[in-house]
């Protein structure tokens, strides 16, 4: 009998890519193989995005294409946020599916590929939701990227923010031990990873849950001391609210934690703030990020907002827009609000027309345009370590401390025309920068 494979499909963010990972080290521990092209895998494995509507549908047309595509004996598991929040709806849209396993018991996937015998006529459930996902799993909890690869630090979330279905899919925040954070560190440090960086729902509540004094400061401090061949420690999804001193101060202290933080701050105006649940202490926010900039002067902060919440004015808008000047972030995401079911917001009146939302959209991004143009020029003539993720035709695509993969900018940078030769990727190299556009930068390798 020939070695079944599967294909492994992620969608959604980094913490479900790597949710998606450690599912295809179950499989391939179970003896099936990896391959790229669904069309040559014996099972298909969607791991589905399910947060807001947009990416619901996209995870249907993904499924949608695969059931109708698929061939005799063929079978399709969809895996993720969706089906934990919406199996009967995800279901009935696409009669194909197999089996159905949710986010909280996804390390039992073998078990559900064990009882399918090809097509079924309804699919197999799998979801009970006993299991912690912080419980110990005999893997490291990482998704690798060329030389970056994204570390799970917790899942869940034990805000309540209104707006937000993650406590409805992930469950209540629940942090993984720090002795297997590091474990997971040191595994990456011996395939020489360049760059970790540290994921949750929010990475500024760690520890908060194991009764045991940890925190974020002193994970980063253990981390330093146990890779130090690791350039690189990027921290996302940072809680505006739960930025310490003894944080600041950790990250100005080691050169290896980068000068970045990501940090989504939803909304200015106290009001919209408060009908989100959120903190609303705009001077608060204000005082950390000049903390944060005192202490390192260099620092790239990213945020994110949320247009056309319930019940926004053009006034309250207005004071985001204002802010977003004021603050002038090296970074900023704007999405609509997509009015969510089982979300406390879900009972409020969704009055904002979807027009408006774009539209509000886009005028935040034509204040932030500028401001991330006027960074960028400020950089020209100066010389940065450029970690390099790909080549060819004597051109090399890097990333800065500045720069999170896939969300951020990038540096193009023109090799050596004579020799034909580009630095090697996965290096960090020191680049002077030439040219600055409104996200990018255009840079020379420095002799």
């Amino acid at each position: 009998m020939s070695k079944r494979s599967f294909c492994l499909i992620s969608l959604g963010c980094p913490k479900n890519l790597v949710d998606g990972v450690g599912m295809a080290t179950l499989l391939e521990r179970a003896g099936f193989s990896a391959v790229d092209a669904p069309q040559e895998a014996d099972l298909i494995v969607v791991n589905t995005c399910g947060f807001i509507e947009p990416a619901r549908e996209e995870s249907r047309a993904v499924l949608r294409e695969l059931a109708q595509d698929r061939r005799p004996g063929q079978q399709i598991i969809a895996t993720g946020c969706y089906t934990q929040r919406n199996p009967d709806e995800l279901t009935q849209a696409v009669p194909g599916i197999d089996g159905v396993i949710g986010t909280r018991h996804w390390m039992d996937v073998i078990s559900l590929v064990d009882r399918l015998d090809g097509a079924c006529p309804t699919p197999i459930r799998h979801l009970p939701g006993t299991t912690s996902v912080g419980q110990a799993i005999d893997m490291p909890r990482v998704a690798v990227q060329g030389a970056s690869a994204y570390l799970k630090i917790g899942d869940g979330c034990r805000r309540s923010c209104a707006f937000c279905a993650i406590p409805l899919i992930k469950g209540p925040g629940v942090s993984r031990p720090a002795a297997a954070i590091l474990d997971d560190a040191e595994w990456l440090a011996e395939r020489g990873i360049r760059e970790i960086i540290l994921v949750a729902q929010d990475t500024t509540s760690y520890g908060r849950d194991l009764g045991t004094g940890a925190e974020l400061a002193s994970l980063l401090e253990r981390m330093v001391a146990a890779v130090p061949q690791v350039a690189w420690i990027r921290t996302m999804y940072a809680y505006p609210g739960r930025i310490t001193e003894r944080l600041i101060e950790t990250m100005a202290r080691h050169p290896q934690i980068l000068p970045y933080l990501d940090i989504p701050l939803q909304h200015a105006h106290p009001d919209v703030l408060r009908r989100m649940r959120r903190p609303d202490g705009i001077k608060d926010v204000r005082r950390t990020i000049e903390r944060l900039r005192a202490a390192m002067p260099g620092i790239a902060i990213r945020t994110t907002f949320l247009a056309g919440y319930p019940g926004e004015t053009e006034s309250e808008f207005r004071t985001l827009l204002d802010f977003v000047a004021e603050m002038a972030f090296d970074r900023v995401g704007v999405f609509a609000y997509s009015h969510e079911d089982g979300t406390p917001a879900a009972n409020l009146e969704d009055d904002v027309p979807p027009g408006l939302k774009n539209e509000r959209c886009e005028r935040l991004m034509e204040v932030q345009q500028p401001i991330s143009l006027a960074k960028n020029q400020a950089l020209v003539g100066q010389t940065l370590d450029v970690l390099i993720e790909g080549e060819g035709d004597g051109l090399s695509v890097g990333r800065s401390y500045r720069d999170a993969p896939e969300i951020d900018g990038l540096i193009l940078i023109q090799g050596d025309a004579e020799q034909h030769t580009n630095p090697p990727t996965g290096e960090i190299i020191p680049a002077r920068i030439t040219a600055a556009l409104e996200y990018d930068l255009v840079a020379e390798l420095v002799e």
